[in-house]
């Protein structure tokens, strides 16, 4: 099984990261326009087709909710004190939650998934819906966080940063849909499709390119804490949450390994966007994006035993 999921999954995804990265060396690739491609149609697309095709009850998704909040929530209180242990300034403990709690769900877990899974809607229902979430997360409390600890205390921007954003859009359109049962035209249809099998590609080429842009350094204490209760005590809650809540089957596998993302490229550009620790945001991104590769292995051959 561990020969498998080396082939068939892990190393697909770090060969497309390493031709990103290349191309970056190479072309200096428009990191913005890649960006805006992926957060405003790629990703929306696949989020808003994962839903509509989803078998999700809404009891299932009230669970899914339920264990993300306190998955979000332990992790915050882990970070919290480690970050009074280490004695952080605010700043530093805003970086380093953020990069506890903002994983890659989105360019990286989603392609995770659809490769381990191969497809399977009930999979790409749940990544697609921890995405969602991800990325509230990501511009409340993360942008949040570093306002407050940096007293600028704009939260004018923050919802404004919000109601911009497509993907909750794209969720609860496909949720609608869903739940009316609407045929989709197939003029809407096709587009979405299209847009939604080049997911894979186009995220974790766009994410080779992406961390191009940082320096790797090895050198920081705290950049390594980070990795380890983002890569192993982060699936750790995630499996003891899969127990409490009875959770089985295709939905426990896919929440347990979605719990095992490394640090989110967001985390990094919320620090660079406000100058609050990038150094140590961007080296967290680095970091734990490669030894994942590692831990992701033991983790999707774990979650495969949830049967």
């Amino acid at each position: 099984m561990i020969a498998d999921i080396l082939l068939e999954v892990v190393l697909p995804v770090f060969v497309l990261i390493a031709v990103g990265s290349l191309m970056q060396r190479a072309f200096n690739l428009d990191l913005y326009t890649l960006s805006k491609i992926n957060f405003y149609f790629i990703t929306p697309a696949a989020v808003f087709m994962s839903m509509y095709l989803s078998e999700m009850s809404g009891k299932l998704l009230g669970t899914i909710v339920l264990f993300y909040f306190l998955y979000a929530f332990i992790l915050y209180i882990i970070g919290s004190i480690v970050s009074k242990s280490f004695k952080f300034s605010k700043g530093m403990k805003a970086a380093f939650n953020n990069s506890i709690m903002l994983d890659n769900a989105g360019n990286y877990g989603m392609p995770i998934s659809a490769l381990v899974f191969k497809g399977d809607p009930m999979a790409a229902s749940v990544q697609a819906f921890i995405m969602s979430m991800q990325s509230l997360l990501t511009f409340t409390y993360g942008v949040l966080s570093i306002q407050g600890a940096k007293l600028k205390g704009n939260y004018r921007s923050v919802i404004i940063g919000f109601l911009k954003m497509p993907v909750p859009y794209a969720l609860l359109l496909g949720i609608l849909w869903n739940v009316l049962d609407a045929p989709l035209p197939t003029f809407l249809s096709m587009p979405l499709d299209y847009a939604r099998d080049s997911m894979v590609a186009v995220a974790l080429l766009t994410l080779g390119a992406q961390i191009m842009k940082y320096p790797l350094r090895f050198g920081r204490l705290s950049v390594y804490i980070s990795m380890i209760i983002r890569l192993l005590v982060g699936p750790a809650i995630g499996i003891t949450l899969v127990f409490a809540l009875g959770l089985e089957g295709i939905t426990a596998q896919a929440l347990i390994i979605a719990s095992g993302m490394p640090t989110g490229v967001n985390s990094s550009i919320l620090a660079e966007e406000y100058q609050n620790e990038p150094d140590f945001a961007a080296q967290t991104v680095l970091i734990s994006t490669l030894f994942n590769i590692i831990t992701l292995i033991g983790l999707i051959a774990l979650a495969k035993s949830f049967a």
